[in-house]
């Protein structure tokens, strides 16, 4: 029996006075190609009229008052109606004609299940951070007809960060009678099996798989992981061939396999935003060398932008801030064949840093001084070479801090009017598609760690503003370049309550990898 109840707004059925919002291209030429009545709804029609004429002879008595038929029902009254009916109705009903068939399509119905028949997993719904180690992940927690699916948002495969993001299912809690729900393990290649959720409390939550013989293959480990390698990153083993790049590798698959999908998710919240941000914050792909892509949250704070990792490494861990933007310090690129000298780059950015730090001496010597700095325009771009983002640390990673974007739109860059842009001699990265002009750049630092998170420093770099949706960071230290590209995605139910709840968000997660 067909499923037809994805969540969608109201399809274009006859008096429907809503359209439908969500449903792709393709679906919506397939639904507006459906005629307004078909056979089953004249059928009923029909029908409704032979039994309405049935004692049409008889002349004596007053007349019947006029039935009205279901189908005659504005598609508002229709979704009150389905709405209260129980969850495995619904099916059946979604059968009956066209014009039903589109009503249970409706957001309202499935929200309402939701509330009723799911009410102890309400609150499951948005973006999660799971606690794998240094490696955490993205899992978003959506509702799609009869089930509430946990989606893993995995990035493209390396080095395509441009490429769109890839998911696969880990859980789905499959709406049943009216207060009973099946949950049931997505995880392994054998289909769905018998799997639990535990509310841990409003803001984390559990997941068990009761049957993990399902996540097993004939052909033991070393099948599970060539599969594994070929989901994760698109390639065999004999196709890598760095060897600290293949140790990296194997270091991850024996690590998150051994969760057999048994986790505990946390909630993260989007950025939030506002008018005089640099550009709309949110999340990103960014090459992290042999680490592969990472997702990170670039997020604004005032005078600073900071990139939090959500995925992470043995080197830096999700959690922590890979790179802090300083937004009072922008710093202008010399011409192209200045640009191409790393160390007229290192030199102008040391000579930043340096600034930087007389500034934060002159605040902690004195009142008068640190209130004289506060109200100082953003400092004057530097001449100087600047470029995007920082390779992956596979010795160390990135941290971000503070940003704002009020202190660059006192500076602003004309539209179009964008700077030639190339990396420096000697500078790595992962790839080589990155843009060849930018809009502005700033001083920024990275966070680097050795293994297991190290040692870890702050050391100087570049951020580069390439457009709305691409950035990057060259990391002095490392010589290398990270390029990260904007996820794509909308996310619904990921928005923080308050901006404190974001940044009360922002310690915890980081925290847990201290």
């Amino acid at each position: 029996m067909a499923v037809c109840a994805r969540l969608c707004g109201v399809g274009p059925s006859r008096g429907c006075r809503r359209r439908q919002q969500r449903r792709g291209p393709a679906e919506t030429a397939a639904a507006d190609s459906e005629p307004d009545t078909d056979p089953e709804e004249e059928c009923i029609e029909a029908g409704a009229a032979a039994l309405s004429g049935a004692g049409g002879g008889r002349s004596a008595g007053p007349s019947p008052p006029p039935r009205c038929s279901l189908l005659e029902l504005p598609p508002e009254l229709l979704v009150e109606i389905f709405a209260s009916l129980p969850g495995t109705d619904l099916p059946s009903l979604a059968q009956v004609c066209t014009k039903f068939r589109r009503i249970l399509h409706t957001d309202t119905i499935w929200r309402r299940r939701c509330r009723e028949v799911l009410h102890r997993y309400r609150h499951i719904l948005g973006l999660w951070q799971p606690d794998i180690g240094p490696y955490g992940g993205l899992l978003n927690v959506v509702v799609d007809g009869l089930f509430i699916i946990g989606w893993m948002y995995l990035p493209p495969h390396d080095p395509h960060v441009n490429d769109p993001m890839r998911f696969k299912p880990l859980f789905r809690i499959h709406l049943m009678e009216r207060k009973s729900a099946t949950v049931e393990c997505m995880y392994g290649h054998r289909g769905p099996h018998n799997g639990h959720i535990q509310i841990v409390k409003k803001d984390e939550f559990s997941t068990k798989c009761n049957q993990t013989d399902h996540h097993r293959m004939s052909g033991g480990r070393q099948e599970e992981f060539r599969t594994w390698l070929r989901e994760e990153w698109g390639r065999t083993l004999e196709d890598i061939f760095h060897e600290h790049m293949q140790e990296l590798i194997l270091m991850k698959f024996i690590y998150t396999s051994q969760y057999d999908n048994c986790l505990t998710y946390r909630r993260i919240y989007l950025p939030p935003s506002h008018p005089d941000d640099l550009i709309r914050p949110g999340l990103f792909k960014g090459t992290y060398g042999s680490h592969g892509l990472e997702i990170v949250m670039l997020s604004f704070h005032g005078k600073h932008a900071r990139g939090t990792k959500i995925t992470g490494d043995p080197n830096i861990p999700a959690g922590q801030q890979t790179v802090e933007i300083d937004l009072m310090h922008r710093i202008q690129l010399p011409d192209v064949e200045n640009l191409r000298n790393f160390n007229e780059l290192s030199r102008i950015v040391l000579e930043v840093r340096e600034q930087v730090r007389q500034e934060q001496q002159q605040q902690e010597d004195g009142p008068e001084d640190a209130e004289g700095c506060s109200r100082q325009s953003p400092q004057e771009p530097q001449r100087g070479p600047a470029q995007p983002t920082v390779e992956p640390p596979a010795e160390k990673g990135s941290e971000p801090g503070d940003g704002g974007a009020a202190a660059a739109a006192e500076q602003p860059v004309e539209s179009g009017q964008g700077q030639p842009f190339v990396l420096p001699l000697g500078v790595s990265s992962r790839n080589e598609d990155y843009p060849r002009t930018c809009r502005m750049c700033f001083y920024g630092t990275g966070l680097i760690a050795g293994h297991g998170f190290t040692s870890p420093e702050r050391t100087p770099g570049v951020f580069i503003l390439f457009d709305e949706d691409r950035f990057g960071f060259i990391w002095l230290e490392l010589k290398s370049f990270s390029l990260y590209s904007r996820v794509q995605a909308t996310f619904r139910n990921a928005d923080a309550p308050s901006p404190q709840a974001f940044e009360e968000m922002l310690k915890n997660i980081q925290s847990l990898t201290s």
